[in-house]
């Protein structure tokens, strides 16, 4: 018997505890180091002790398995930046003097209202050679330009950390960057930074010049930046220049998926690119020469989209396929998945926590899981028919692998996303191939103006399709409530359900009886959870933002309009299941049990009797004595919320540590909470 007998799936289920451990396990590399060769060691003796017995090979395979986890507890600590040596962040002075920085554009982003974004590489801090990724915010400017990819420039501009966000269960920004191993970034303005060098040194560079040219070809053609934006998406994998209102009809309409280059296009590619290389298959070693072409030409195009997360594992993924594809050698689609997230997560532990990376593993996984189960409901005759249906089981399919991973980090439902899939995915192979060979004439001078005019129609034809579909509103359903415990049961839940069609045995029908009663419990445990009462000042600029929770439901008050559709709002209501009334106005006294705060405005009148003031809240920068209300209310805390003038605060900042009381800057420690 054959002592190392795991399938990759194992290996892979080990690697990825491994890498989850790395944030919940505060060691440094050099002890990750030494417990990984050491639990090595250990498993190499019990293989050499027990290889030639068969009862032992549980205690091996133990051996193996907390090695792996040990191997991606190290790999996700060493991947993590700033334990490099020569990371920028050594270089740095607490007393923030001021530096010389030198860096190189790396990657262009989506821009903001007020920015241009980029991610840069810090190549040096003075004269000291550095490593690390910032972003880097360049204020707009009336001509557009954009840096160069590769460009090298000098600031002294002072680096700034990434702030995390100042009220409760808002989207954090800053972990989302530390997740892309960025944790400073820079504000800049296009005056405020010198270009050093200009010149292409990364294949990064290379393929942006190369997206440019296709641009600048296609520009002759006189797209509309719409178009255009949907070219670069759909086969450039470049999503930066496309609108708000676009990008939200894609989203609404469930079919954001098809602007993301990912398995759906890449295996379109690779049919495409298979059928055009057939002809080599005659040649001697025909099959190996035709497979290396493909992956040369599969990992190009990698290149050229952007090389994203979706794109380098839809890309690794197929490659697999390509190679057992053409060598006639047999695939088993969960090890192809396996092998693929295994050799991904070896390069880059933080794949794991990309959005995108999960979604994709996830619909894949559900599509050959379950699309076999519901083609077989029914088998049309004709091929239209067949055509339609295979497309609407693979749509319905895909949804239970990303339905509870796009719950939790969107809240929302598209309940005609068969109907967008159902009518372009037919089409994408045409879509694609279309847009393929419209690129390669533009490049050569020689696409005809109405094949040109014909791709742009059909964009437009698709870009109107979708914004239908999102306009049906009554059919977006938003702000459902969805935790991460949730998302596990969840899947269990699909798991249980999946073996019941495939196994039809009464205990998976009772697990999943379990499973639906366990998805109950954590709806009733959510709500059991928010029960109490809780006093909050958000934080807003310009704005005095006040709410009072009594179990599930939010009172509002505030002086903005519609307060309770607020982004701050949405975002505490949804991840807390609250109801929320009409904002109201605000009120100079509240009343929290046995305490009271007292809201002190622009007026500036405080005058209280017979009532023991424990709180006030300083709001609309109010021109008053801080010390003769301190001295007469003696209250335990002083709030001041966005509202207020900075230099107001730094006034009252000074009396308040003469008077020794605390000052709750919203601004700084984030949202004032009051639970009583």
């Amino acid at each position: 018997m054959k002592l190392l007998n795991f399938a990759i799936l194992k290996f892979t289920f080990c690697l990825i505890i491994g890498i989850l451990l790395s944030k919940f396990i505060d060691i440094n590399v050099v002890l990750s180091f030494v417990i990984c060769v050491a639990l090595f060691i250990i498993t190499s003796v019990l293989y050499f002790v027990f290889k030639k017995n068969k009862s032992p090979v549980s205690v091996f395979g133990v051996a193996v398995y907390f090695t792996l986890i040990a191997f991606g507890n190290f790999i996700a600590i060493a991947n993590e930046d700033l334990h490099n040596q020569n990371h920028f962040f050594n270089f740095l002075d607490e007393n923030q003097q001021e530096k010389t920085i030198t860096f190189r554009v790396s990657e262009l982003l989506k821009p903001n209202a007020f920015s241009q974004r980029y991610y840069v590489e810090i190549l040096k801090i003075d004269h000291n050679k550095t490593e690390g990724k910032v972003l880097i915010n360049i204020e707009k400017d009336s001509l557009k330009t954009f840096l160069p990819i590769d460009g090298i420039y000098l600031t002294k501009l002072p680096l700034v950390e990434v702030n995390a966000p100042l009220n409760p269960d808002q989207f954090s920004y800053k972990n989302y960057l530390e997740k892309q191993q960025v944790h400073y970034q820079l504000y800049a303005k296009k005056t405020t930074i010198k270009l050093l060098k200009d010149e292409t040194h990364t294949l990064s560079g290379y393929a942006a010049n190369f997206r440019n040219l296709i641009n600048q070809k296609l520009n002759a053609y006189h797209y509309t930046n719409d178009q255009l934006s949907i070219i670069n998406a759909l086969i450039l994998g470049q999503r930066q220049h496309i609108t708000k209102d676009l990008y939200d009809s894609y989203t609404n309409a469930g079919a954001i998926h098809i602007l993301a280059v990912s398995g759906l296009h890449v295996g379109i590619i690779l049919l495409i690119l298979n059928l055009l290389f057939k002809p080599i298959e005659r040649l001697k070693h025909g099959k190996t020469v035709k497979t290396l072409i493909l992956l040369v030409l599969l990992w190009t195009y990698a290149l050229i989209a952007g090389g994203s997360a979706s794109i380098i594992r839809a890309t690794t993924m197929f490659s697999i396929v390509a190679v057992g594809m053409n060598l006639k050698r047999p695939t088993n689609i969960y090890n192809t998945l396996a092998i693929s997230v295994f050799v991904l997560l070896l390069i880059k532990p933080n794949f794991l926590y990309d959005v995108g990376f999960q979604l994709s593993y996830a619909a894949v996984i559900a599509i050959v899981s379950f699309q076999p189960i519901l083609q077989r409901i029914w088998t049309p005759k004709y091929k239209l028919p067949n055509l339609l249906w295979q497309t609407l089981t693979v749509t319905v399919a895909a949804q239970f692998g990303i339905i509870p991973i796009s719950l939790y980090y969107f809240h929302q439902f598209p309940s005609l996303f068969w109907l967008s899939n159902l009518v372009v995915i037919p089409l994408l192979g045409l879509i694609l191939g279309l847009g393929l060979l419209v690129i390669v004439l533009a490049l050569l001078n020689s696409l005809p103006s109405f094949l040109a005019n014909l791709f742009g129609t059909i964009i437009n034809w698709m870009n109107q399709f979708f914004g239908w579909i999102a306009n049906q509103e009554r059919f977006l359903i938003l702000d459902i409530p969805f935790t991460i415990l949730q998302v596990v049961v969840s899947y269990l839940l699909i798991f249980s359900i999946y073996k019941l069609f495939t196994v039809k045995h009464y205990k998976w029908l009772r697990l999943s009886l379990i499973f639906i009663i366990g998805l109950q419990v954590t709806y009733i445990f959510n709500t059991i959870e928010t029960k109490g009462d809780k006093f909050m000042v958000f934080h807003k600029n310009r704005t005095t933002l006040i709410g009072k929770q009594h179990n599930n439901k939010l009172a509002l008050f505030s002086s903005l309009k519609a307060a309770e559709r607020n982004t701050i709002i949405r975002s505490y209501t949804v991840k807390n299941a609250l109801t929320v009334s009409k904002s109201d106005s605000i009120s100079s006294l509240y009343k929290l049990k046995n305490q009271h705060l007292l809201v002190v405005d622009s007026l500036g009148v405080f005058n209280v009797k017979n009532i023991k003031i424990d709180y006030v809240l300083l709001t609309q920068s109010p021109k008053l004595n801080l010390t003769r209300l301190i001295d007469s209310l003696k209250p335990k805390t002083i709030i001041a919320d966005g509202n207020n003038y900075k230099s107001y605060i730094k006034r009252w900042s000074k009396t308040c540590k003469k008077q020794k009381l605390p000052l709750y800057q919203t601004g700084k420690t984030g949202a004032f909470i009051l639970e009583y």
